[in-house]
This record gives structure tokens, C-alpha cells and sequence, in this order.
């Protein structure tokens, strides 16, 4: 018992991060994406909208801390329009009321007086963009008969590229990637990444998606990308911030946004990637 207690040490150390929490997280989000797609799918739009608010308020006490407010509830509100404008209204929803909030946010920093009104612009839009925008394509995801399919195959895809990129990297990881941003990141962890996501990639086209297998390896070449990238986008934001982690509610993990980083950008790309083999195959 001494010695598993020793190896999870180790392994912990080398990680950055608590493995046995993180993995008992992991596993219940999965329950609850699963069971959301399963009884009532707009359970799920709900669900994304409240990790999707949760991890605005990680931005803006991020943003807070470095001396540059932007609203909260305002961004909230944005959230909870987008994600119903999407769910109703797909595409031309999520873009019309994204065209509606971006303004009002602006108008109300405005409202605040001049002082420091381009940082708070800028901080109200990369947040409106990065987390409740890129997070209606989840919606978009889980909008048709076949959401079920599509996110948990979109689950498996970044499943593999952030579990078997952990394992590869703590187990043999020995080249940083990006020494500057993420230190323990290595290649050796990408390769991992590339190589079981292209394997699960197959493997969840050809028996979810019920599509030929092949289109799994191409999806997932893209999804190892964008979700590396995620990653690598939040923790540059946590350097400049000079933060370890965006938040602490999630165990293993961090915040909700370090949970978040990988699935944002990869959202688009799996929607894409979809729409065009939905048109040419």
C-alpha cells in the first residue's frame, strides 16, 4: 500500500496535478454529459451554460486581479442568451444574439466612464468570445437527433488527446513542448495525444458515428491540435496572470476553465469537420 501511496506521489509531482481526484472528476463529468444527452438533451445546453458562467467568473476575478473589471452579470446574462438563442436557432441564433450582446457589453463598460475603458473592452470581448461563444458550438453539437453521437464521440476525441497525453507525458515525457508557457507539457505527451486520439478517433467514427473510420483519423489530427492549442492559450493566461490554476473547483483539475481550455477551441473544429462531411460525403 506504501509502495501504490509512493508511485501516486511521484506521478502527482510530475504531473502538476492530484491523479486519483482528477480521474474521479473526469469520470463524473462523463456520467453527467451522458446522462443529460440520454434523458433530455437540453439538459445538456443547460449544463453547458452553467460551466460555461462558472468559468466566466474565473476570467473575471483572473481579470480583477489584474486590475482590469469587467461585469459579471453581464456576461452571465450574455451566456444564458446565447445558449438559448443557439439551442432555438443554431447557427444564425448563436451569431445574431453574439452581434446583440457584444454591443450592450460595451455600452455598459461605457457607461462606467472612460477610465481604462480599452482594457475593459477588450477583456469583456475576449471573454464574450472565448468561453460563451465558442461554447455554442457544443449546443450546436448536441442540437439534432444525432447530438447524442456527435458529443460523445467529440467526449471520446478529447478524451484520449488529454488522458493519453497526461499518462505519455508523466510516464515518459522528457522534451518540453513549449518550455515558456506550459513546462510540462513535453513532446513525447503530444505524441501520445496524436496517437490515441487518432486510434479512439477511428474507433468512435466507425461505431458512433456509424461513418467510415477513416474520417476519424483526420478529425482527430485536427482535435489533438485545437485541444493542444486550448491548453496552451490558458496557460499562458495563468503565466501572464502569474496563477497556478484558474480556480479551485474542480479537484485534479483546477477551475472550471482548466477543464474548459481544451473543449472550447475544439468545439468549432469538431462542428466543422461534421458539416463538411455532412456536405461532400
Amino acid at each position: 500500500m506504501s509502495d501504490l501511496h509512493s508511485i501516486n506521489e511521484a506521478i502527482n509531482k510530475k504531473a502538476g496535478r492530484k491523479l486519483l481526484p482528477s480521474i474521479g472528476v473526469g469520470l463524473s463529468l462523463i456520467g453527467l454529459v451522458w446522462f443529460a444527452l440520454s434523458y433530455q438533451r437540453e439538459i445538456f445546453a443547460i449544463v453547458v451554460a452553467i460551466a460555461v458562467v462558472l468559468g466566466v467568473r474565473e476570467i473575471v476575478r483572473a481579470f480583477s486581479a489584474r486590475g482590469i473589471t469587467i461585469s459579471f452579470n453581464g456576461l452571465a446574462i450574455a451566456t444564458v442568451g446565447l445558449t438559448y438563442a443557439t439551442w432555438n436557432g443554431g447557427v444564425a441564433g448563436l451569431a445574431i444574439a453574439t452581434a446583440i450582446a457584444f454591443p450592450l457589453l460595451l455600452i455598459r463598460a461605457l457607461l462606467q466612464g472612460p477610465e481604462g475603458f480599452v482594457a475593459k473592452a477588450t477583456g469583456t470581448t475576449f471573454a464574450l468570445l472565448y468561453l460563451p461563444f465558442l461554447a455554442g458550438f457544443l449546443i450546436l453539437l448536441a442540437r439534432p437527433s444525432t447530438g447524442f453521437q456527435r458529443v460523445m464521440t467529440f467526449m471520446v476525441l478529447v478524451g484520449c488527446n488529454d488522458t493519453f497525453g497526461y499518462i505519455v507525458g508523466v510516464l515518459l515525457g522528457k522534451h518540453p513542448l513549449v518550455p515558456k508557457i506550459s513546462p510540462k507539457k513535453t513532446w513525447e505527451g503530444l505524441a501520445g495525444s496524436t496517437v490515441f486520439t487518432v486510434i479512439g478517433g477511428c474507433l468512435a467514427f466507425k461505431y458512433i458515428m456509424d461513418m467510415h473510420w477513416w474520417i476519424g483519423i483526420i478529425v482527430g489530427l485536427m482535435i489533438v491540435f485545437t485541444a493542444t492549442c486550448g491548453d496552451l492559450i490558458e496557460s499562458a493566461m495563468k503565466r501572464d496572470m502569474s496563477l497556478k490554476d484558474m480556480g479551485s473547483l474542480l479537484p485534479g483539475h483546477g477551475g472550471m476553465l482548466d477543464r474548459l481550455d481544451s473543449v472550447v477551441l475544439s468545439a468549432p473544429a469538431m462542428w466543422l469537420a461534421l458539416e463538411l462531411v455532412k456536405r461532400f460525403l
